[in-house]
């Protein structure tokens, strides 16, 4: 026992010195080895399911290092959670698993050749983040649910069936591994990492229901309030924390006064509880300046995992915490979990929007058990209510998080509660703010295109914000150019046109669409056309099997080669989309979002290209309401 009050301060420095290694290792993992890896992942994996390509954010790196590195960041003691990066990590293993080989170590095991397309992996990917939520929160329909809410920009039947096949799998296989590991393999009763925890004879009156939607107003206010400073603090991040290692540097600080404040609170907060009827009595419990007998509620909270907490907010009966210790704990975890998601560290948002909801939800029900004595039996459905209406409010997330804390607590009694509340604290953030997730992919400048298309933009015609600076190939192109247009040009995709008959300026006729990375594999195969008796082909196979690499081609070829021809019409798409000038902006929005297009050819009456439409064209339009009036805002466009 700790006697005197100066003895603590070697503990301090111990704790302080501890987080700030641990968080130290897990943040340069992820700011140099793979960036990618760093926040909750679920931002990224929501713009890759909408048809944006991400470099790195599916590679065996990011898994090392989302992976390793969100458990340093928890037992760096980051106010943080490990459920977002298990969405991530889950998309990364089922993307690597659809292609049946590993890049990183270039191993193929010739296995789902035929799942070695877009589409396919973006069908997998879904399934991933599926399978990640549902081995998070032991809730294998909530998964699947949060997949087409947040993820999937594309959905059908088949999908829908692999994706409840991969949730319920990942559920089984957490449920078994928790099971042997808590000695008890044949019980299975661990389907998820996080347990809430069962709810007996939990139930409300008419009566509280006003009191809950007053909670989901609350909890929108403060989850608008949670995005509006993360929003302010990723700008000060973007414009003065630019090199990696003041990155680094900010998490280790970050750690380190984490350290510093949940030790004050231990410090000046006196609640003390009799350690005699406390059931877990010999388990996370400490003295600190308590009488004999008596045990810390505030260390209670810190010096056990947050999903235990979290468990114990919504268990504990009335008097476990006083009014003052939750008060404080809410306010001050609250911040710490608004600074630390954005750092350069594997983290997540979830359980920390619980725990801080909970506590303020404690907080409603210690102040309605003096209206009700049904408070008194039964404060865990506030602190319920309050943590789904704090991370809702903060997410914006709605039928996929009823379900899974439905699933969570195993009871359907608070269903429509908690729908209701959710919708409320959704509607309420949205008068002010965007989501946190919305906020950042925005903030990536990654060109996502939500759900519907901005209004007023049906008079927005295609020939007005088509890019008319095309770059086309010919049907038969010779290297030299083939290679210029490579090197001076980073688009994905050139029209192939024939321009035999074109009599003044502009562009031929269209004929088919040809990627980069098959320009590239063309090139480095050396397909070219020396005479009429030679010729290299290529199969199907070969544009499945090998990853173009992102290396010069200037120096491959000689003078003599750079004169061949190469003939792009076995190997270009011959019917790309293509739309008229006339075409209505939702026209094209829809077309785009609903088969995750990145560009889309404008032709004229007669076939002719005119421009060319990309991701950025469209997701530049927003909608802005100010002063109540709805106005069209054109972003510009910067490209690196």
């Amino acid at each position: 026992m700790c006697s005197t009050k100066t003895c603590l301060a070697l503990p301090l420095i111990l704790w302080v010195l501890i987080n700030s290694v641990l968080t130290l290792i897990g943040s340069a993992l992820v700011t140099f080895v793979e960036p990618q890896a760093a926040g909750s992942g679920i931002p990224q994996i929501k713009s890759y399911l909408n048809g944006i390509k991400i470099p790195g954010l599916l590679s065996l790196r990011a898994l090392v290092a989302k992976a390793v590195g969100v458990v340093l960041s928890v037992l760096g003691g980051l106010a943080c959670g490990k459920e977002g990066p298990m969405i991530h990590s889950g998309s990364i293993v089922a993307a690597g698993m659809s292609q049946g080989r590993a890049r990183a170590c270039r191993c193929d095991f010739k296995i789902l050749k035929n799942q070695r397309t877009d589409h396919e992996r973006r069908d997998f990917v879904s399934a991933g983040a599926a399978a990640g939520v549902s081995a998070a929160f032991g809730a294998p329909i909530g998964g699947v649910l949060f997949s087409l809410e947040e993820g999937a920009s594309f959905w059908n039947q088949t999908l829908t069936w692999k994706m409840v096949f991969a949730s319920m799998i990942a559920t089984f296989t957490v449920n078994l591994v928790l099971s042997a590991v808590h000695g008890h393999p044949e019980d299975l009763s661990n389907p998820g990492l996080i347990s809430f925890g069962k709810f007996p004879d939990i139930s409300y009156h008419i009566i509280e229901v006003p009191v809950f939607l007053l909670m989901g107003v609350f909890g929108g206010i403060t989850g608008a309030l949670f995005v509006h400073i993360n929003y302010k603090l990723t700008l000060f991040r973007k414009r003065y924390l630019c090199a990696k290692w003041l990155k680094v540097i900010e998490a280790v600080i970050v750690a380190a006064i984490s350290a510093v404040v949940a030790f004050l609170m231990l410090y000046f907060m006196s609640d003390c509880k009799s350690a005699t009827n406390h059931s877990e009595k010999e388990e996370h419990t400490l003295q600190i300046y308590c009488p004999d007998g008596e045990y810390s509620a505030m260390a209670s909270i810190f010096f056990k995992t947050p999903e235990a907490s979290l468990s114990h907010m919504l268990h504990q009966p009335l008097d476990e915490y006083s009014a003052s210790t939750l008060a404080v704990f809410s306010v001050m975890y609250f911040m710490l979990t608004c600074w630390t998601y954005g750092l350069s560290v594997s983290s997540g948002v979830f359980i920390p929007s619980l725990l801080s909801g909970a506590a303020w939800g404690r907080l409603v029900g210690i102040g309605m058990s003096y209206l009700t004595q049904e408070a008194v039996h039964n404060i865990g459905k506030y602190a319920l209510i309050g943590a789904a209406c704090q991370l809702g409010g903060t997410v914006r997330m709605t039928i996929s998080l009823t379900v899974i804390l439905v699933e969570c607590t195993g009871d359907i009694t608070f269903g429509l509660p908690i729908m209701m509340v959710l919708i409320l604290a959704k509607w309420v953030g949205d008068f002010f703010n965007t989501g946190l997730y919305d906020l950042h992919i925005q903030l990536m400048g990654l060109p996502f295109l939500p759900c519907d298309p901005p209004p007023l933009t049906i008079h927005i015609p295609a020939k007005q914000i088509m890019s008319k600076q095309v770059v086309t190939v010919r049907v038969t192109e010779k290297v030299g150019r083939i290679v210029t247009i490579l090197e001076q040009y980073p688009h994905s995709g050139f029209p192939v046109v024939d321009d035999r008959h074109l009599v003044s300026g502009g562009y031929g006729k269209l004929k088919g669409l040809i990627l980069r990375s098959q320009l590239l594999l063309l090139l480095r195969a050396k397909c070219f056309e020396i005479d009429k008796s030679t010729k290299v082909k290529l199969s199907l196979s070969d544009f499945q099997d090998v990853y173009p690499r992102v290396t010069p081609i200037e120096d491959l070829f000689s003078d003599e080669e750079k004169n061949f021809t190469v003939d792009l019409e076995p190997y270009m798409n011959p019917f790309p989309y293509a739309v008229r000038e006339n075409v209505s902006l939702p026209k094209m929005y829809t077309l785009f979002r609903g088969l995750g297009l990145r560009h889309v050819i404008v032709i004229n009456d007669t076939y002719r290209v005119q421009g060319i439409l990309t991701r950025k064209d469209l997701a530049k339009f927003r909608a802005r309401n100010k002063n109540l009036q709805l106005r069209i805002q054109e972003l510009k466009v910067v490209h690196h």
